[in-house]
C-alpha cells in the first residue's frame, strides 16, 4: 500500500505537514491551524482501514485533507471511497484542493456540514476516523456505534494529550458491552474501539 503511493499524493501531504509545522511555530490561531496527525499515524489508520470489514468508511473532522489521503490509500486497494466531514469553510476549501491536486476525488466524498446532522443516516459503518473538536466527541461516538457492522473499527484521535477532556467519552467506550476498545499510544494517542 506505502510503495505504490503516488508522487502527488506524497507531495501533497509533505505540502501539509509544513503548513502544519508553519502553523503550529507561528502562533496561527487554533481554530485557523491544520491540527492534523502525525505521518505515523496515518500509515496506523491505513493499516487499519485495509483490514476493516467490508462497509461505509467514514471520517469526522476532515481539515486539511490529510488524514483522509491516508484512509484513502485503504479505500484505494478495496475500490471504496471514504465519506469525510467538515464544518470550517476554510478547511473545507483547503481539502477539495487537497483532493483535486492529489487527485484523490475518485476515492473521497466530502460533505459539507456538522457530521452529527448525518450520522444516523450512515448504516453499516466498517471504519470510522474521529478528529473533531472534543466536545463533539461523545455525541459522534453515540451516534456511530450502533450503526457499525460486527467488526467494524472507530478510531478517536487525541486519546492521550486531550485525555482529560475526553476521559468521559474514552471511559464510555472502555466500559461499552458492544466494543472492545483500548487507547494506543501512538502519535497524540488513538481510542480504538472495535464493534463486538
Amino acid at each position: 500500500m506505502f510503495h505504490n503511493i503516488s508522487e502527488l499524493v506524497i507531495r501533497r501531504m509533505n505540502y501539509l505537514e509544513s503548513l502544519d509545522s508553519k502553523d503550529r511555530a507561528d502562533g496561527t490561531p487554533r481554530m485557523k491551524r491544520l491540527r492534523q496527525i502525525p505521518p505515523e499515524t496515518g500509515k496506523f489508520l491505513s493499516i487499519l482501514a485495509a483490514s476493516a470489514p467490508n462497509g461505509e468508511f467514514l471520517e469526522i473532522g476532515t481539515s486539511g485533507g490529510y488524514s483522509t489521503m491516508w484512509i484513502a490509500l485503504a479505500c484505494i486497494e478495496r475500490g471504496i471511497k471514504i465519506k469525510t466531514f467538515e464544518i470550517l469553510e476554510e478547511k473545507i476549501k483547503l481539502a477539495k484542493e487537497t483532493f483535486r491536486k492529489s487527485k484523490m476525488t475518485k476515492y473521497v466524498e466530502l460533505v459539507e456540514g456538522d457530521a452529527r446532522d448525518f450520522l444516523k443516516e450512515e448504516k453499516n459503518v466498517s471504519f470510522c476516523f474521529l478528529d473533531a473538536e472534543k466536545e463533539v466527541y461523545d455525541d459522534c461516538y453515540d451516534l456511530t456505534i450502533p450503526n457499525m457492522v460486527k467488526g467494524g473499527l472507530l478510531v478517536a484521535d487525541n486519546a492521550i494529550n486531550h485525555y482529560d477532556t475526553l476521559k468521559p467519552m474514552i471511559d464510555k467506550a472502555l466500559s461499552d458491552e458492544r466494543v472492545d476498545a483500548l487507547i494506543v499510544p501512538i502519535g497524540k494517542g488513538e481510542l480504538l474501539c472495535r464493534k463486538i
